[in-house]
C-alpha cells in the first residue's frame, strides 16, 4: 500500500497480527516503510533492518544454546543460519500477514506478489522497533513466537526424535511415572496462535517451550525435559 492507505485501523491490525502493541506508532510506521516510498533513506525501515537483523541473530542464538545442550558450535551455526535466513523470515512474514500493512512505492505495489527481500526486512525491521520501543525480552517474546515453527521444525528434524515417546519411556521404566503436559498461556491472534507448554513428570514441572500449536510446544517441552534430566545424571566436575 502507500503512505496516503495508512491508517490507525490498519496500524492497529498490525499490532494485533504481530502479538505486539507500540508505545510510539511513528516507529511502527517506520519499521513498516520501505525505501521506495520514503522520502529518504533514513525515514525508511534500511537502519531498523540493520539493528533487528543483528537482534534476531543473537535471540535465535541464545534460544538454540539452551534448546541444544548438547550439540557443537557448528551444528549451532547451522541451525541458526536456516532460522534466520531471508527465506524464513520472509515466511514468517507471510503468516503474519505483514505484506498487508507495508508502506510501498507504485512500482511495487504493480506486483501481485512482494519480493521476499522485503518481507524479510520487515521482520528484521519490526525486531528492532519492538526491541527499541519495549526493550529486549519484548523483542525476544516476539521472535520466540513469531519464529515458534520454525524453531519447532529444527526441534523435530534433529535426528527424526520423538521427544514425547523418549520422555513417555525413560519416565515409566525409570520413575513409573507418565508425563503429562501443562498449558501455561497463548498468545496471538487466532490465526496465528502460540502455545506455552510444560513437561511434569510426578511433582517435577520442567522447563516450558512455545509453539506455533499444542503438538509442537509439547514435543519441544517434551525435549526441555529429557535435556533437563540428561543434564542433572551427567556426572559433575
Amino acid at each position: 500500500m502507500d503512505a496516503a492507505a495508512e491508517t490507525p485501523e490498519l496500524l492497529s491490525d498490525c499490532q494485533a497480527a504481530i502479538g505486539y502493541r507500540f508505545e510510539d506508532q511513528s516507529l511502527l510506521v517506520r519499521c513498516l516503510t520501505h525505501s521506495s516510498i520514503a522520502k529518504t533513506r533514513l525515514d525508511s525501515n534500511e537502519r531498523l533492518e540493520f539493528l533487528g537483523d543483528a537482534i534476531l541473530g543473537t535471540v535465535i542464538s541464545e534460544l538454540l544454546y539452551h534448546r541444544f545442550p548438547q550439540e557443537p558450535e557448528g551444528e549451532l551455526t547451522r541451525i541458526k543460519s536456516i532460522i534466520v535466513s531471508r527465506n524464513t523470515c520472509a515466511d514468517v512474514a507471510a503468516r503474519l500477514e505483514l505484506e498487508r500493512f507495508l508502506l510501498l512505492g507504485k512500482g511495487l505495489t504493480a506486483f501481485e506478489s512482494i519480493p521476499p527481500s522485503i518481507l524479510s526486512a520487515a521482520v528484521e525491521s519490526l525486531v528492532a522497533g519492538i526491541y527499541l520501543d519495549g526493550g529486549l525480552s519484548e523483542a525476544q517474546k516476539f521472535v520466540e513466537s513469531s519464529f515458534a515453527l520454525e524453531l519447532g521444525d529444527a526441534v523435530g528434524a534433529e535426528h527424526g526424535k520423538n521427544y514425547k515417546s523418549l520422555l513417555q519411556q525413560f519416565s515409566q521404566k525409570t520413575l513409573g511415572e507418565t508425563p503429562v503436559y501443562r498449558l501455561l498461556d497463548e498468545k496471538g491472534p487466532d490465526h496465528s496462535k502460540c502455545f506455552e507448554v510444560a513437561a511434569v513428570v510426578g511433582d517435577q514441572v520442567f522447563p516450558s517451550a512455545w509453539g506455533p500449536n499444542k503438538k509442537d510446544a509439547e514435543q519441544q517441552a517434551a525435549s526441555n525435559a529429557l535435556q533437563a534430566i540428561q543434564q542433572a545424571a551427567a556426572p559433575q566436575d
